[in-house]
């Protein structure tokens, strides 16, 4: 195995990762935004008024997004098993 390939492993890994996660970081930002606001807004500055929410809407994106998160990684892993050999020379 030669250095291209270890990178072009490393690189799917990361975008891999990335498109994974995104979906789920994208609800907290989101929920961290709204969250802030209403602090603004009522001038409510206690920490647990911001993070139980995020928390919450942080499971709620998991519970929906598991299944399709875990075909994408069933589906990264079905890839890079099946294309072994190449790895392996």
């Amino acid at each position: 195995m030669n250095a291209h390939t270890v990178v072009d492993l490393l690189r799917q890994a990361l975008l891999a990762t990335f498109w994974i996660s995104l979906p789920i970081l994208t609800i907290g930002l989101l929920a961290g935004i709204v969250m802030s606001l209403v602090q603004i807004v009522t001038s409510m500055q206690d920490t647990a008024v911001g993070t139980v929410p995020r928390l919450a809407a942080f499971l709620v994106g998991l519970l929906f997004l598991l299944p399709w998160m875990l075909a994408r990684m069933v589906s990264y892993t079905t890839v890079l098993f099946g294309d072994l050999t190449r790895y392996a020379r």
